[in-house]
């Protein structure tokens, strides 16, 4: 038997007329519990994920931005980075810091968002 059915058992049991409103309080416990696991826990740990690169992100550092364009950073404000691209010095472009999808220090250590 399992635990569905022992509860249900149970609920029948204790209040004849009661069933029905003790299943439905089940179903939206049930029902809550698997939004917060499938929408909001995965959607906290990208958030958190998105933190850490923001913080490790520094003037010097080999970035890949979402649009799949490298380039290297050369300032940092609150959330606008501006971002020099390929070998030409005059191309030069702020864009925010959740554009940054890869960090790679000089040191060679790289910090990568998880999607």
């Amino acid at each position: 038997m399992s635990i569905f059915q022992m509860f249900l058992a149970e609920t029948a049991a204790k209040n004849n007329g009661g069933s029905m409103v003790g299943m439905i309080i089940f179903y939206v416990v049930i029902i809550g519990a698997m939004m917060y696991f499938m929408a909001i826990r995965p959607q906290k740990k990208q958030q958190q994920s998105m933190n850490e690169l923001a913080a490790a992100l520094a003037v010097g550092d080999s970035v890949l931005t979402t649009s799949g364009f490298y380039g290297v950073v050369i300032d940092i404000n609150d959330d606008i980075v501006v971002v020099e691209f390929g070998s030409n010095k005059n191309c030069r472009i702020p864009m925010k810091k959740v554009a940054i999808q890869t960090v790679e220090k000089p040191d060679g250590t790289t910090i990568s968002l998880e999607r």
